[in-house]
């Protein structure tokens, strides 16, 4: 067995697979769940079941908490039979659920009070990912409770990404997910709009896997422009904005509903109010950060080119 006992408050669909790979790699695992069979399920892998989170916690270096809601974790730390009840300076908190940063600033000032210690890793990717132990793990907190804990975080994930102090792990999983959901939307409305107009959906997955739209932005179009400090043209603000009309025509003429699209439309209107028609369309992000009141000096952050060229000979024309 490890050093470190585990208690493991949280055996939904994410929490119990990360819990039955603690166990499988060796870790004493307790748990704790409001739903009676994640209990049982638990036990079959060889696993022990708690009444409360008291008694799951009683004695765990490790505490893991993976719950819907931050009202959830302060319920399981601080109600009648709370975890606080248990939880010794011996203990390390490590809250893997996805929650407000400021409901995180709020927990972790909780247990500094009380003397106690905490990390801040959600997860990134799937239910699948969390069966197969391979979640992307967001840890920020204290380096010794880093290094402490990253034994049992790769059980349960492949890959670490340090997030900084307590709250960077919760911030970046909330943007994360803003811009991983808001571009699913955006996915539906694409597909759709392909049905609408009397496309395939296997053509226009052929098409977008091969372009921007399918690689990413992240990828390929920020790291060899705007984080270079590069706004020179490859596709202009102006013919972004006017493909993205031709898009929402076809859109109307097709009865799609494109939400996503038209409100990216604002967007490029908005870019070119502000003079940057002939800059590259990268160009929105030096508008949003404007919007938001950020310094004008952009953060350049990439030196050398990723993928160059993505758009080929579509970028002269």
């Amino acid at each position: 067995m490890k050093n470190d006992s585990i208690a493991f408050i949280g055996l939904g669909a994410m929490g119990l697979p990360m819990a039955r790979n603690l166990v499988k790699n060796g870790f004493a695992v307790t748990g704790y769940d409001l739903n009676p069979q994640a209990l049982d399920a638990l036990v079959q892998a060889g696993g022990k079941r708690a009444a409360s989170a008291r008694e799951a916690v009683a004695g765990a270096g490790l505490v893991i908490t993976m719950l819907p809601t931050a009202a959830h974790i302060r319920a399981a730390l601080e109600g009648p039979d709370g975890a606080l009840q248990s939880l010794s300076e011996a203990s390390l908190l490590i809250n893997m659920s996805t929650i407000l940063p400021h409901e995180t600033d709020a927990i972790a000032a909780l247990l500094e009070a009380r003397g106690l210690r905490m990390l801040d890793s959600p997860v990134g990717r799937s239910a699948m990912e969390a069966e197969r132990g391979t979640l992307l793990i967001l840890a920020s907190g204290a380096a010794g409770d880093k290094a402490r804990a990253e034994e049992a975080l790769l059980c349960m994930g492949n890959q670490i990404i340090d997030c900084g102090e307590v709250g960077g792990g919760s911030r970046v999983k909330v943007i994360n997910n803003f811009m991983g959901i808001s571009l699913n939307a955006l996915t539906a409305e694409a597909l759709t709009l392909a049905e609408a107009c009397g496309l395939s959906v296997e053509l226009a997955l052929q098409v977008m896997r091969g372009t921007i739209a399918g690689q990413g932005h992240m990828n390929i179009t920020y790291p060899n422009k705007v984080l270079r400090g590069d706004l020179s043209a490859g596709f202009q603000v102006d013919l972004a904005h006017k493909d993205l009309g031709l898009a929402l025509e076809l859109a109307s003429r097709s009865r799609a509903c494109v939400p996503m699209g038209s409100a990216a439309y604002q967007s490029y209107t908005a870019a070119r109010a502000q003079g940057r028609g002939a800059q590259d369309y990268s160009a929105i992000y030096p508008l949003m950060r404007s919007l938001a009141g950020l310094p004008e000096a952009l953060p350049y952050i990439v030196d050398t080119p990723v993928n160059a060229d993505p758009f080929g000979k579509s970028a002269a024309r």
